[in-house]
């Protein structure tokens, strides 16, 4: 048997290479992309009482190397990295990676238990699809997608942690403080991903091994361990992406908790200018995006076996999840008529006297700290926020469709901007542009297209890999034919579902980045403004917070179950494309791929 001769350096390993080269040098230039003196903010971070003189900005500048440029800083840097030497920090002095190692220890635990989290949550979701063998419009799975995770920690912190005394709520001394924050960060996440699987289900369920193994008496467990095995491969992706997104996109849920994690780590080193620190920080967490995309590409391997590789895979039947339109109508109409409401109202008018004031007849949902109506504000902030996150969207969804049909080029580069924090992107953006919706919503796009993109991947590849495929192929079928009528059909719907299930995950990234200052600028009635300004007060007023979360869980579940519900209208094919009978008859595998 002839060996098989790989290139050492394919277009991914060439793109990931590129991608790391340039987020690194970019991040190199942060100083001067800002126009703040790096000498001022290093001197303010060293010690806030002295005085900022010539002389002491000097000696600072000369220290540090600034009068001989970025050019010269970066080349310092990258050189000495090739000798193992992360740098000194510009701020404490001390050598960078021992720090790096710190917090990085610290966020894997971190993402250890989260992941822990989201898996028993998305087991919870995926149990019902197996025991009923059908699906659901998932509007339960897409509202706990959308719980803002520093709500989520800071609700968890005050009734856990103050009101009841259960846990610790801060710092970092042992296994009791990972609690709260895996909670946290885990509900999200795992509503996400148990949505995905239990999308995915219903069709492997109903395929034709299924109904021979229970006619032959195979238990439930060992069909329910296969139509996993045959379901997860597209989503392996996902899961990989998503523990690289727990360790470094957790900043917010850091500085609740006072976590000294990598991404806080980051903020910090940002914030002060701190470039070495900041440089060894993104590169730690680029190199732990790399290797997460790697496992997640060897496990997805393994789980195909060599089907894949002999383009003899048997796709599952394309099976819509239907949904009632009652569910979508409900949704809509509670969100229209509350956004309508809060259009006739002034989101800007102050009034002390009423300072978070419960809701009433005059303040349907209460007051602000500033006595401005949550109503009016609610309602205001939605054409910003939805229209943003909509539009942000809908590009991701486009540039995962173009890149899924360049694997090599979008598996690198899929794997450098998933592994970067928004904050750090945002703050990259809001250093050259200013913060703002815009800067904000920029940040937000460059790093929002990698899950769709890695699920448009692993789609296009196993639907080309397909035996029905092959047919079509020996049958005379040209290559425009099979990409219109077959590959694009197989993808796209299961691409989209998954784009709309993360809308109201980028517009929570664009509130995470309001609530660290680089999103939308106050009096800006912008729900993750909203949310950041209630949350100093979530305790004595609630409502504030509740209004835009509450808002946010509503438009989750609106996309999904609405678009369930238009799928599901649709008439069936007889033959649609690789996961019809035709292709059934023509190359019948009765067991799934793995089993």
């Amino acid at each position: 048997m002839k060996a098989t001769v790989r290139k050492p350096v394919g277009p991914a390993g060439l793109t990931r290479f590129v991608c790391l080269v340039a987020v690194l040098a970019t991040v190199g230039l942060l100083p001067w992309l800002s126009h703040r003196d790096p000498a001022l903010t290093v001197l303010r971070a060293r010690s806030a009482e002295q005085e900022a003189t010539d002389e002491a900005l000097s000696a600072i500048r000369e220290d540090l190397g600034l009068h001989d440029g970025p050019l010269s800083l970066l080349g310092g840097w990258a050189s000495d990295l090739l000798r193992g030497d992360f740098g000194t920090s510009w701020v404490s002095g001390y050598d960078v990676l021992p720090s790096v190692l710190a917090g990085l220890q610290v966020s894997l635990g971190l993402m250890g238990a989260a992941l822990g989290v989201a898996v028993v949550l998305a087991a919870a979701l995926v149990a019902p699809v197996l025991v009923r063998g059908r699906g659901s419009a998932g509007a339960f799975a897409a509202m706990l997608a959308a719980v803002p995770e520093f709500l989520l920690a800071t609700v968890a912190l005050l009734v856990c942690g103050v009101w009841l005394g259960w846990l610790p709520t801060a710092g970092w001394a042992g296994p009791e403080y990972l609690v709260l924050p895996a909670i946290a960060l885990g509900v999200p996440a795992g509503g996400l991903l148990g949505r995905l699987v239990a999308d995915a289900l219903p069709a492997v369920l109903d395929e034709r091994w299924v109904e021979l193994w229970r006619g032959a008496g195979v238990s439930r467990a060992r069909i329910a361990g296969a139509a996993l095995r045959r379901v997860l491969p597209p989503l392996v992706p996902q899961y990989g992406m998503a523990a690289v997104g727990l360790t470094g996109g957790a900043v917010a849920v850091e500085m609740v908790f006072a976590v000294p994690g990598i991404g806080r780590t980051a903020l910090g080193a940002a914030k002060s200018q701190d470039l070495p620190l900041l440089q060894g920080s993104v590169l730690a967490l680029l190199l732990l995006g790399l290797v997460a995309g790697a496992l997640a590409a060897l496990t997805r391997r393994r789980l195909l076996g060599p089907a894949l590789r002999d383009a003899g895979l048997t796709l599952p039947p394309a099976r819509p999840v239907r949904a009632h339109p009652a569910i979508p109508l409900t949704l809509f109409t509670v969100l229209a008529v509350t956004i309508g409401w809060g259009l006739l109202r002034d989101p800007y008018t102050l009034n002390t006297a009423a300072r978070l004031a419960a809701p009433s007849w005059a303040h349907p949902l209460g007051t602000d700290a500033l006595g401005r109506d949550v109503l009016a504000r609610l309602g205001h902030g939605a054409a910003s926020t939805v229209g943003t996150a909509a539009a942000i969207c809908a590009l991701s969804l486009l540039v995962a469709l173009a890149l899924g049909f360049l694997p090599g080029i979008a598996a690198g580069a899929a794997d450098i901007a998933n592994a970067l924090p928004p904050v750090i992107v945002g703050i990259l953006v809001a250093a050259a542009a200013g913060p703002g919706t815009g800067g904000a919503a920029l940040a937000v796009a460059l790093i929002s297209w990698p899950a769709l993109s890695a699920h448009a991947a692993a789609l296009v590849q196993e639907v080309r890999a397909s035996a029905f495929l092959t047919a079509q192929r020996a049958m005379g079928a040209s290559p425009w034919w099979i990409l219109t009528r077959h590959v694009l059909p197989s993808v796209a719907a299961p691409v989209a579902r998954h784009a709309l299930l993360r809308l109201p995950g980028i517009a929570l990234a664009l509130a995470s980045l309001g609530f660290l200052g680089l999103g939308a600028q106050p009096p800006a009635p912008e729900w993750g403004l909203l949310l950041d300004e209630s949350r100093a007060y979530v305790e004595r007023a609630p409502w504030a917070a509740l209004a835009p979360a509450v808002a946010l869980a509503l438009l989750a579940g609106l996309a999904v179950s609405g678009a369930a519900a238009v799928q599901g209208r649709r008439p069936r094919r007889a033959t649609a494309g690789p996961r019809a009978t035709l292709g059934a008859r023509a190359v019948r595998k009765e067991t799934p791929v793995g089993a």
